[in-house]
């Protein structure tokens, strides 16, 4: 890339998305560091080994956000059959003894010397670029019957397996959301959408009922308060810190729950923490940031259609809605709203994996509003799309 296009893809992304991306990992930083300080301190020997982590997974994700932002989107979209093979292949190597790394009993991880890596994670952006490439590829065959859902549903349906497999029933979940998502905005009728769906709950809810653990979890879920020593401890010390910080929180670094109350505070649960120290205000101001950000994706991806880019506009819509879904869930389990599901909050929650690819993601829709790597069909984004 020349000096000229290296300063372009530098300086002129889209500003509005680029300072909430700013502003979201900044705030992560500081609640990843108020709620692991004492868990730290007492494992690890240092109240900072978390957040230190943290800090190092963010350099990461920047450092490869900017490789991202430099891509030629084109050779992504003809690429798309091999990264779709790279991510079922990602979902496999958990799955082999030897290969995959047991967490709290779930096959999710892959050892990389001193890191480990959530396998979805990767994979859930690899089948957005195989999505993305298909809806503007095949648009016409979603468009014109049930038949052209088949093709894209197969890989989709087989990474939903592997998913389950692990089991990751969130990652399942978020995936089916996302594909759905870009098989409507692709031009899927809603009558087949809507057959599928009804198909998928069918077979969610059996899975569901199938594990003992699962029914378990429902039945929590309806009525936590009767498991509050068993199955129900999380979700009830979740509603316990979110009650306790009222209107407008207890203060940053003075909620309580995080003492060893609140399993897993820093990641899967720090909405809550965010509950008990910010109060309502911050929960509702940290929802609306992330409306906001969602917003902002899917309004560079209209952009990007609007000058003739189907694929950059579907991979806008594929990484807006991943994100919103995962937004959803894990606020919807902390609130109590929906089952407890592994699911972190994205730029917020503590963790290597879903942070860098989150940062990865979010740059290629920096790319996108750039128009510096759309090839023959980049043409300037008209009047009104940038800050």
């Amino acid at each position: 890339m020349t000096e000229a296009g290296l300063r372009r893809a530098v300086w002129n992304p889209d500003g509005m998305l680029l300072v909430l991306c700013g502003l979201l990992l900044a705030f992560g930083l500081v609640m990843v560091a108020s709620a692991s300080v004492f868990w730290s301190a007492a494992v690890s020997g240092g109240p900072w080994h978390v957040f230190e982590r943290q800090l190092l997974f963010s350099a990461i994700g920047l450092v490869a956000g900017f490789v991202a932002l430099n891509l030629p989107l084109g050779m992504l979209l003809r690429l798309r059959h091999f990264v779709l093979a790279v991510a079922l292949l990602l979902l496999t190597l958990v799955l082999i003894p030897g290969v995959g790394r047991a967490v709290n009993g779930s096959m999710r991880w892959l050892p990389f010397g001193l890191f480990r890596m959530q396998a979805s994670e990767p994979a859930l952006l690899l089948i957005a670029i195989y999505l993305a490439g298909y809806g503007a590829e095949q648009g016409g065959r979603l468009a014109a019957g049930l038949g052209g859902l088949v093709v894209p549903l197969l890989p989709v349906g087989l990474a939903v397996v592997l998913l389950l497999l692990e089991p990751d029933f969130g990652g399942a979940a978020v995936l089916l959301a996302m594909a759905f998502t870009v098989f409507f905005l692709a031009g899927a009728r809603l009558r087949d959408l809507f057959i599928l769906c009804l198909v998928g709950l069918i077979a969610m809810v059996l899975v569901a009922v199938a594990a003992p653990y699962r029914v378990i979890r429902l039945t929590t879920f309806l009525d936590p308060w009767n498991h509050a020593r068993g199955s129900g401890f999380q979700l009830v010390q979740s509603l316990i810190a979110i009650g306790h910080g009222g209107w407008f929180g207890t203060g940053l670094g003075r909620g309580i729950e995080k003492l060893f109350y609140l399993p897993e505070p820093e990641s899967d649960f720090i909405f809550a923490v965010i509950g008990e120290e910010l109060g309502f205000i911050g929960m509702v101001t940290v929802l609306v940031l992330f409306a906001i950000l969602t917003f902002r994706v899917f309004w560079i991806g209209r952009g990007a259609e609007t000058v003739g880019r189907r694929f950059e506009g579907l991979l806008c819509y594929a990484v807006g809605s991943w994100i919103g879904f995962e937004v959803l869930i894990n606020a919807g389990v902390n609130l109590g709203a929906l089952p407890t599901k592994g699911i972190t909050l994205p730029l917020i929650s503590a963790g290597g994996s879903n942070l860098i690819m989150t940062l990865v993601a979010l740059a290629l829709v920096l790319n996108v509003s750039t128009g510096a790597s759309a090839g023959p069909r980049r043409q300037p984004f008209p009047r009104g799309w940038r800050v």
